[in-house]
């Protein structure tokens, strides 16, 4: 029985076309060229950031990260960014009694942005206030943490195989690969990610039917 449901945050809750769209802004380049080398980079399998590395080799994207903002160019996330089915998935679940968690690989100023969304979940935490990012094990024991049941009664949600599935599943936790956003697409029929993922699902209401009695 799942008695907690948690939710990565990009290309699960979140479309990361404005976050895309932003780097290429301040970095002088066409969306679409950024948005080609983040597919090359997906296909590979190698870090998403690795896209803007393509572009300026060498750059330290956390000290460019601070520039922005200073600049007033940094980290949005507002209701335009949630894919449709965020809200009526997660009030869904929680009507069925479950607990809903989001936690993902993101900022401590994209968990105050979150947070002010004032999403239908119980705990929205995010790595950068953990101090500690996936796929390290130490994450998903915090996730465990938070989760308030046990690995066998948490699943958690998202499109990343190295990020979400595989080190989710390694922790003991059940897993459901979403196919949205890059990575989902691209990996979602591999035989690896099937083989570890409880479930691939297309929509975060699918969620629901899995829960439901």
């Amino acid at each position: 029985m799942i008695e907690t449901i948690v939710f990565d945050v990009g290309e699960t809750l979140t479309a990361d076309d404005r976050y895309w769209a932003a780097w290429a802004d301040w970095l002088d380049v066409q969306p679409h060229t950024l948005s080609a080398l983040v597919g090359a980079v997906v296909v590979q399998g190698r870090d998403n950031a690795d896209a803007v590395r393509l572009l300026r080799p060498g750059i330290d994207i956390a000290a460019e990260y601070d520039v922005r903002e200073a600049a007033g160019r940094g980290e949005m996330l507002d209701e335009r960014d949630l894919y449709d089915d965020v809200r009526p998935a997660l009030a869904a679940l929680r009507e069925l009694g479950v607990r809903v968690v989001v936690a993902g690989n993101q900022t401590q100023k994209a968990a105050t942005l979150l947070r002010a969304l004032d999403l239908p979940a119980d705990l929205v935490v995010m790595s950068g206030e953990w101090g500690v990012a996936k796929p390290s094990p130490a994450f998903f024991a915090r996730v465990l943490e938070v989760s308030g049941a046990s690995p066998q009664a948490t699943l958690y949600v998202g499109d990343h195989p190295a990020n979400d599935v595989f080190p989710a599943k390694a922790a003991g936790l059940l897993t459901a690969h979403i196919r949205r956003g890059p990575w989902g697409h691209w990996w979602a029929d591999d035989p690896a990610v099937r083989a570890e993922a409880d479930w691939s699902i297309n929509s975060l209401m699918d969620l629901v039917g899995i829960v439901r009695p």
